[in-house]
């Protein structure tokens, strides 16, 4: 494999630097339709410029992505301060290039992680490989493995949405769950881990879920699914409500007070309980998951309930009003 990419032969540090400042471009999530062709044009334009740019994608592959270390740097208020770190990454990245395939092992010697994770309340949008997009939602933890004959994404716990991007190579796009595999027939759907059962809801196009059972369907666009390690639901109709993470909302429509406790939960760190008084309260609304502190306030300015605070707003409890 090394003698194929090239990796004994040296190239230019120069080309290298120039691949490792397109890589960190076009995978910073804001890369333009016209930052993307002028890449296409600069790989062709020379063979060393095509086999940097091969070594890149190896790398890539094995990653399934640049860790945030190696990712465009964050602005900040120093403009000096920013350009010192995009040219530490970019040196970084190009000395990662020199010694492909042995760049692998140095990340891992270094510690760094090839999963992605986010906290309690936190969203992150990232970009694979392949082009695909991802979106984490709270407290997600995703491994992504790319090799010569499949993508395939592990779904630790949390929820993801997938827009899956077109593969040169052919292979086919899997999400792997405690309850089974998802493979993606071209689309855009999302995946959720729940304790004993994985929920998914599919936008466009379609999938196919293969339970460890052996049991398997193929999800339309337009639905939605849950399934066990032994067996596979009814589909029915999407309920919008299951992608309004991705706008930063939970949409409730005449959800149960107790149901919606365990969801504004899943965005706030420590505890959401309801008292079993007010657990059947029909709750509607669009409540934005990042303030929960908001969230609550319109909850109690609407509806009969009171949101009771412990421990510096670490435990809340929502009752019936005194």
């Amino acid at each position: 494999m090394a003698t194929s990419l090239g990796a004994r032969v040296p190239i230019d540090p120069r080309v290298l630097e120039q691949a490792a400042d397109w890589l960190m471009q076009l995978h910073s999530g804001a890369a333009s339709a016209q930052q993307r062709r002028e890449c296409e044009r600069w790989r062709a334009s020379d063979p060393e410029h095509a086999r940097a740019w091969q070594r890149a994608e190896a790398l890539l592959g094995k990653l399934g992505g640049l860790p945030p270390e190696l990712a465009m740097p964050a602005l900040d208020r120093s403009r000096a301060s920013r350009t010192s770190a995009r040219r530490a990454a970019l040196l970084k990245l190009a000395a990662l290039l020199a010694v492909v395939p042995g760049a692998w092992l140095l990340l891992e010697q270094q510690g760094w992680r090839h999963d992605y994770r986010t906290a309690t309340g936190e969203r992150r949008n990232i970009v694979l490989a392949d082009g695909s997009r991802i979106s984490l939602n709270t407290a997600t933890t995703l491994d992504v493995q790319f090799d010569g004959a499949q993508r395939l994404l592990t779904l630790r716990r949390g929820e993801i949405a997938v827009h899956t991007a077109p593969d040169a190579q052919r292979r086919p796009f899997f999400v792997a769950t405690a309850e089974g595999r998802l493979e993606a027939l071209g689309t855009v759907f999302s995946v959720r881990q729940e304790e004993g059962r994985t929920m998914l809801a599919v936008r466009e196009s379609r999938v196919r879920v293969l339970a460890h059972s052996g049991a398997q369907h193929i999800i339309a666009a337009g639905s939605q699914v849950a399934f066990t390690a032994a067996a596979i639901g009814e589909p029915r109709a999407l309920d919008a409500g299951e992608l309004a993470w991705q706008r930063g909302m939970l949409l409730a429509d005449a959800m149960r007070l107790h149901d919606f406790a365990l969801e504004l939960g899943r965005y706030r760190p420590g505890i959401v309980r309801c008292d079993p008084r007010v657990a059947n309260v029909r709750v509607s609304g669009a409540f934005p998951i990042t303030d929960t502190d908001a969230a609550l306030v319109m909850l109690v300015s609407t509806y009969p309930v009171a949101a009771r605070t412990r421990l510096g707003g670490y435990w809340v409890t929502l009752d019936a009003p005194e």
